[in-house]
């Protein structure tokens, strides 16, 4: 999969049996930056004809493709060893609440028939339709796996991923699947990144470790102005992407730092306890119980400066998918795996009480070989 920041393909082999999964390998093959800028521009909704997108959906195709023969020869896993692949694809527009007058609708690109002719392996692909026909948001789908993966009998749990976007799976103490909560906060990294982006003049993408915000001061009104946004007083079951916090949010947020005459460390500070504080904010006003652990893992959980902002605001042991042997970095891409697992097996593999679906349903558009 590639998620909103469009860094790259992450690539997951793994084993399921029943509900154990292994990791077999796994790593993240960058978009070169000409077909990332496209990306993201085509994200950001610029200009762009049919054509446009067409040749970038079997363009993407190819470069799923080769990520995951690159990873196989990597790790010396044959490739007719693969029985199925999941691909979430790369989101480019996510609009599930017709807003602006407009219908309600996902589009990710990436086209599996490229994928699985050039693999020679059955893909399963474009999950979210599925769940916005049965009424519902078209996200967060990884519940599904969160829950097989991490639900406890005596402990609640919330399963915290900082990508682009920031999304929590909450998993109560003895509770069955229909009683899993799960919505996005609000942002993850992509104001982080843009802000470092503008700031290096796209010499930087990324805050490594939160260096730089270690170094800055949180400006606290601009903090709380921030957190005014309308997105935050939303009730789940809710999702967002760049269409609330693109590039036009994230530029606006610099411009009115820069009005305040804020160093480049304290924007970035801010904009790191941004993410940090609508993330404790979403666990205080739409969660029934304090979480006794909270299980971080996309790449904001090696921002240290983001991690430690987020334990001072929060209550319950913080942890990394790590500790239960799932790379932070891979827990997406095995959750699409699971996701694949779940379809080809007629599994339904959406969590309506997450999605706002009207009812469970199997996801995943297959492409057989």
């Amino acid at each position: 999969m590639s998620g909103t920041s469009a860094d790259g393909i992450d690539v997951a082999i793994v084993d399921i049996q029943k509900n154990k999964v292994d990791v077999l390998a796994f790593d993240t093959f960058a978009y070169p930056p000409a077909i990332r800028k496209k990306v993201l521009e085509m994200g950001e909704q610029k200009l762009c004809t049919p054509g446009d997108i067409s040749s970038l959906n079997f363009l993407l195709g190819e470069i799923f493709a080769d990520a995951v023969i690159k990873l196989c020869k990597k790790s010396r896993i044959a490739l007719d060893t693969i029985d199925l692949i999941g691909s979430h694809g790369q989101t480019i527009y996510h609009n599930p609440h017709g807003l602006k007058g407009k219908i309600r609708s996902t589009f990710q690109i990436a086209e599996p028939s490229i994928i699985a002719h050039r693999t020679g392996i059955t893909t399963v692909a474009d999950f979210r339709p599925k769940d916005i026909a049965a009424g519902g948001q078209g996200a967060p789908l990884v519940p599904f796996a969160d829950y097989l993966l991490f639900a406890h009998k005596t402990k609640n749990r919330i399963i915290q991923n900082i990508g682009g976007i920031a999304n929590l799976t909450f998993l109560p103490a003895g509770g069955k699947i229909k009683d899993v909560i799960a919505f996005d906060t609000g942002p993850g990294n992509m104001i982080i990144d843009r802000i470092v982006s503008i700031i290096s003049g796209g010499k930087i993408t990324f805050d490594k470790g939160g260096k730089i915000a270690a170094k800055g001061k949180v400006n606290l009104k601009m903090l709380d102005e921030m957190l005014k946004c309308p997105y935050f007083r939303r009730k789940p079951p809710k999702t967002t992407g760049r269409e609330e916090f693109g590039k036009i949010f994230c530029d606006g947020f610099y411009k009115r730092a820069k009005n305040k005459s804020m160093s480049a460390e304290d924007i970035i500070a801010t904009a790191t306890a941004f993410t940090a504080a609508s993330i404790a904010d979403a666990y205080k006003k739409f969660l029934p119980k304090t979480p006794d652990e909270i299980i971080l893992c996309g790449g904001g959980a090696k921002n240290k400066t983001l991690v430690n902002m987020l334990g001072q605001k929060t209550k319950g042991k913080i942890l990394s998918t790590d500790d239960f042997g799932i790379n932070s970095d891979a827990k997406e891409a095995v959750s699409f795996a699971m996701l694949a697992w779940a379809a080809i097996k007629g599994i339904k593999n959406n969590v309506p009480s997450a999605t706002g679906a009207r009812s469970a349903e199997i996801l995943g558009k297959i492409i057989l070989v």
